[in-house]
């Protein structure tokens, strides 16, 4: 089951002294209902938010909130699990077919030692050089 997104308000709210709040206590309401405006209101003289006027959607009760984020932890938890299932998965897709990369490249080189004596080659035996870490493992 997919979460919405939360999507981010492009204005930030507007800060209302509890004065100004009380007399433009309609206006504000208006604002908030028909552009999703919210409103902080702020004690008289003191910066810092107490209350807000926001639209009737955006309230949430503390048990709706509490319920969403148990929701997105459980959606969140699923998906984590499933990522460290796939993780696994390729990692071991990764070493069956390394393994047989392994397995081939060893093939190949036994078969040029066979063909050819080692050591009689630069080029050859640079190859075998840069391959060297592949067939060690």
């Amino acid at each position: 089951m997919a979460v919405p997104a939360l999507t981010p308000r492009p204005d930030p709210p507007r800060s209302v002294p509890l004065r100004e709040a009380r007399t433009r206590f309609s206006q504000l309401v208006a604002l908030a209902e028909l552009t999703d405006a919210v409103t902080v209101v702020t004690r008289d003289g003191d910066p810092r938010p107490v209350a807000a006027i926001v639209p009737a959607v955006a309230a949430r009760s503390g048990a709706q909130a509490r319920a969403d984020a148990d929701r997105l932890a459980t959606v969140t938890a699923g998906w984590a699990r499933r990522l460290d299932e796939q993780h696994r998965r390729s990692s071991q897709r990764h070493a069956a077919e390394l393994s047989a990369v392994r397995a081939a490249l060893a093939e190949v080189w036994s078969e040029l030692d066979r063909r050819v004596v080692p050591g009689s080659d630069p080029a050859l035996a640079r190859l075998r050089a840069a391959h060297n870490d592949l067939l060690a493992g």
